[in-house]
């Protein structure tokens, strides 16, 4: 019995626990359930709402805010607007009262979980010029005027937030180059490039950024933004170095794979190429960076988010703990999004520029959750 017994497959292992679909979950809540909620200076972020607001109504006043209407429809937001511009600049007290008077806060959840990944961004500097002359030789492009972006929700509601991009050929979207193909030359015909820069993988960062500012031989400053995507999926090279064992996970962070790539300048190419998406610019004038709202970006008040379930311009309030433990909490204006935002309860935190934004955004990996605030004219949204 017990040689065939010894001949017997061995049990297969339990099934993994099947995921469900992402959900957003809204659960209502009071003011005083918000962590910290009366330590926050509140009124700094309302400077980031008014510029929400100036791109909000300008819509009429029947349009939806916010997937399926999430946040009402616009008309719901006018008298908040309206209000948040009688607000003395500066008063604390004063920004908590007008959000208590006229927001209701609701705990976002995914499904039934309540936190997530948060990540941080910043507006990175490269120096530059407008025409090609060494050290300048990395381009960053401008938008092919054939690249073709879709939204598929435009065409079945339960695609929001889905998008594709590519050119047509014979009557019929096809993908666009890759990465690895636009570097080899595929688009050099079309004279696209915006500026030249002198660093490579700074270029490459600066695309997973959206904008940038870009210092000329001349000492002036210009700002670059995004201006469209090739339509292939954002992969992280970070991942990438960690699966090739190239890194360790601690370690794959912004500083991390930039000290590996300098450190490895022939297999640099390889781990970029890795990543098929690619970003063209254009260049912004005025204040900046601008975000996928259309509003002006405020540091360390701006967060970006996934649009196929929150809406843009709705103050969430952030409760998140750094790697070490350290509270984050304040309130944010939803006001980007990006490749990597996916998810109900997931961020990224607009740091602002220079050096410190760079060091704070390149290492965050902050675990938390937030609470939607939407207009108390606002019906009771349905999970």
């Amino acid at each position: 019995m017990l040689s065939l017994a010894g001949c017997l497959p061995a049990a297969p292992p339990p099934a993994a626990p099947i995921r469900p679909p992402d959900h957003l979950v809204l659960h209502a809540v009071d003011f005083s359930d918000l962590p910290d909620w009366g330590d926050d200076h509140q009124s700094a972020a309302v400077a980031a709402l008014l510029r929400s607001c100036a791109q909000r109504l300008r819509a009429s006043d029947a349009a939806a805010v916010g997937p399926g209407g999430i946040a009402g429809h616009v008309a719901d937001w006018r008298a908040p607007c309206d209000a948040a511009t009688r607000l003395p600049m500066g008063d604390d007290a004063a920004a908590r009262a007008f959000f208590a008077a006229w927001f209701r806060p609701y705990r976002c959840g995914n499904n039934d979980e309540a936190e997530g990944l948060f990540t941080g961004y910043y507006e990175p500097e490269l120096t530059g010029a407008r025409r090609r002359a060494p050290p300048f030789e990395t381009p960053l492009l401008r938008r092919p005027p054939d690249l073709v972006q879709v939204d598929l929700g435009d065409f079945r509601p339960e695609l929001r937030g889905q998008r594709i991009a590519g050119k047509v050929v014979d009557g019929r979207l096809k993908p666009y180059a890759t990465r690895a193909e636009i570097e080899a030359g595929a688009l050099d015909l079309l004279h696209l490039e915006l500026f030249w820069v002198d660093d490579p993988v700074g270029a490459f960062f600066l695309e997973i950024q959206g904008s940038g500012r870009i210092r000329l031989r001349d000492g002036s400053e210009v700002r670059v933004g995004y201006d469209g995507q090739n339509g292939w999926p954002y992969v992280a090279i970070g991942r990438v170095l960690v699966e090739r064992h190239f890194l360790e996970k601690e370690s794959a962070t912004l500083p991390g794979i930039r000290a590996w790539l300098a450190a490895h300048p022939k297999q640099a190419k390889s781990i970029l190429d890795a990543n098929p998406s690619y970003v063209f610019f254009r260049e912004v004038r005025g204040d900046g960076p601008i975000g996928a709202e259309g509003a002006v970006l405020t540091p360390r008040r701006s967060l970006a988010v996934d649009t196929k379930f929150l809406p843009l311009g709705a103050p969430l309030w952030l409760d998140i703990r750094d790697e070490n433990g350290a509270p984050l909490r304040r309130l944010m204006i939803a006001q980007d999004t990006g490749g990597a935002i996916r998810g109900p309860v997931r961020g990224d935190f607009f740091w602002g520029h220079g050096s410190e934004a760079e060091a704070r955004a390149g290492t965050m990996r902050a675990r938390g959750g937030y609470y939607l605030l939407l207009p108390k004219t606002v019906a009771a949204p349905t999970s």
